[in-house]
């Protein structure tokens, strides 16, 4: 819904596999699921697929990549971030107490430079409706954040 809410007449195959992307991670390991995918959905679609995993996996790296230069992909991860963020923010609200809820997810808050700087490089290319969701996320986070670090300095 959200690169519909964004992209005037998304391609079919875009939609697909943003829809699809966390299949991988669910799929028996044979048969190959990226094979599956093919023969279903033709190449598009397991291709911005592993492109994503490839990037959810980055997320673990010191480093993370920040790759802005397949639109597609593209399209599909900033979709997919807005989605996880605003679900995550919407979880911390209703938690009852947003600060404790962001505190025990570290692995968030140490990504949120990541986030913020995938932003910087994505922004010229989604659309700017796109781009200002992801930027109102991530700035609702970063103030969270921010509470969280003063909160924890002697």
């Amino acid at each position: 819904m959200t690169i519909g809410e964004h992209v005037l007449h998304p391609d079919p195959d875009l939609i697909a596999a943003a829809l699809l992307h966390d299949i991988p991670d669910f799929a028996p390991r044979t048969p190959d699921i990226y094979q599956v995918l093919a023969v279903a959905y033709g190449p598009q679609v397991p291709r911005i697929i592993a492109a994503l995993q490839a990037e959810h996996q980055g997320l673990d790296m010191p480093d993370p990549p920040i790759r802005v230069d397949d639109l597609p992909v593209l399209l599909a991860s900033t979709a997919d971030k807005i989605v996880a963020l605003t679900s995550l923010l919407r979880r911390a609200h209703t938690s009852g107490d947003v600060t404790d809820f962001l505190r025990k997810r570290p692995a968030l808050l140490t990504l949120l430079p990541h986030f913020r700087a995938f932003h910087q490089a994505a922004h010229p290319r989604v659309p700017a409706g796109m781009s200002a969701r992801l930027d109102t996320a991530l700035a609702l986070l970063e103030r969270a954040a921010t509470g969280i670090q003063a909160a924890s300095k002697p």
